[in-house]
């Protein structure tokens, strides 16, 4: 908050003083006016959007989601006050201080998000949590917090179901390497002594609603928040909507969004993004050209046969990395392959020329698939674009995969790439298909830059 307030009051005060200078056709004191009014919107409307709700902050794609909320409405109610008062002098702060206002916003949002994410890693600034359920469950929710400590959870207690331990005082035990300290039945009072901020509830038969709402009730005067885990793990933001039907509350799930005008809006947004990167890397492409050839001679281009949308083929197009004949070598070295599930990567790839390693470390082979994007058989960000024998190795899950257009960019890519498990990767791309929005394709671009700089995966 304050530092949205810091850069808000920053930006509004340095337009006042640019626009009511003495140069200017608006006196300062409208100028400075003008400010207060523009401060004030984006306050209101930082309020009124919940940009500042502690349950968004610090992860996933709703903050930023929130935070162009804001600024679209504070662009809204100053046009509509600018025609309502008949004056110009709006005009300038809705076109040109609010842009001002995203660029300065939206980075310090995500600088004071990896600043929080690296205590998180090193064990500080983390929820403590006291889980409760079935042991298979919790297992599963204490291994997902550890690999993702980003979240802030930390699972230091958890209380079994009855039919996986029996009701002892100061229960004995582990599951996950957390101490087991009691029973589904004891959460109230645990949570009364142990002073847990987070009591998360984990699928198990004894959680029937009655039994949940019991718990809601004893939990009303504690500063713990209860946490249902729903069984659409997987299905997250947007679609999910909780509203009550015959008097109970209901979890609706709507459809993913692969068709329709925002699929359009995604198809248009690539192209033009795609457009204005091949030209801006045009210079580079022509360099990465010329060294691939002085390098190691033929082609400059790489042709391969790859599954699109709805399993239609097509020809993906990246720099040639390796030996030309690497095609022909594959066979011999299927005992070094590390890849994991059907894909096939090796860490040190003899086929792979010198120029090429370095195009790989920082995934500069890539940027001709711009011209897969431009052409429509691509998106910028999409799950990984499979090889035909790959699919041919899917099952129903990984199948799903293939909805939407393959990506350039991914949560793969983001994730560790390489060396991500073949059950991570497919979960990881599901995840993108169940959930796909905007906005989570602009952090996944964002994001993107910083995966590439580190090359974690990239071989």
């Amino acid at each position: 908050m304050l530092t949205d307030q810091l850069i808000t009051v920053t930006v509004v005060v340095g337009a006042a003083v640019v626009l009511g200078g003495r140069s200017s056709e608006v006196p300062p004191s409208v100028a400075f006016t003008l400010a207060g009014v523009t401060w004030t919107t984006v306050t209101l409307a930082m309020v009124g959007c919940r940009a500042w709700e502690p349950r968004v902050l610090g992860q996933g794609a709703e903050e930023y989601r929130r935070l162009g909320r804001v600024l679209l409405t504070t662009m809204v109610v100053l046009a509509l006050a600018a025609m309502a008062v008949d004056t110009p002098a709006l005009r300038p702060w809705i076109f040109g201080v609010v842009p001002v206002l995203a660029g300065g916003l939206t980075p310090a949002r995500y600088l004071l998000r990896q600043a929080l994410h690296r205590r998180r890693r090193r064990g500080e600034c983390l929820l403590p949590v006291l889980a409760a359920g079935g042991a298979g469950a919790l297992s599963d929710l204490i291994d997902r917090t550890r690999r993702e400590p980003h979240y802030g959870w930390r699972v230091e207690a958890v209380c079994l179901s009855t039919t996986a331990a029996a009701p002892l005082d100061g229960c004995a035990g582990e599951v996950a390497g957390v101490p087991v300290v009691g029973t589904v039945e004891d959460v109230a009072a645990r949570v009364e002594r142990g002073g847990y901020r987070v009591v998360a509830l984990a699928p198990d038969p004894y959680w029937t609603p009655a039994r949940v709402q019991r718990l809601a009730w004893q939990l009303e005067d504690s500063t713990a928040e209860m946490v249902v885990a729903p069984m659409l793990l997987e299905v997250t933001g947007p679609r999910l909507h909780v509203a009550p039907v015959f008097g109970l509350p209901l979890l609706r799930v709507s459809a993913p969004c692969l068709t329709g005008a925002r699929r359009v809006v995604k198809n248009l947004v690539d192209c033009l993004l795609a457009a204005v990167l091949l030209v801006l890397t045009l210079p580079l492409l022509l360099l990465i050209a010329l060294l691939v050839v002085a390098d190691s001679g033929g082609p400059v281009l790489y042709r391969q046969r790859r599954v699109g949308r709805h399993g239609r083929m097509f020809t993906m197009l990246k720099f040639r990395s390796m030996v030309t004949s690497a095609d022909d070598q594959r066979a011999g070295l299927v005992a070094a392959n590390r890849g994991a599930g059907p894909l096939f990567k090796m860490r040190s790839d003899p086929r792979v020329t010198r120029v090429g390693a370095v195009l790989r470390r920082y995934s500069l082979d890539e940027l001709p698939q711009l011209v897969n994007v431009l052409t429509g058989s691509m998106s910028l960000v999409g799950p990984r674009p499979p090889l035909p024998e790959e699919v041919a190795c899917y099952d129903a899950a990984a199948h799903r995969r293939l909805v939407v257009k393959p990506g350039l960019t991914g949560l793969w890519q983001i994730s560790g790439r390489s060396d991500l498990s073949w059950e991570e990767s497919v979960r990881l791309d599901l995840r993108y298909v169940e959930s796909w929005s905007l906005t989570l394709d602009f952090v996944i671009l964002w994001k993107t830059g910083w995966a590439v700089v580190r090359g974690q995966g990239a071989y």
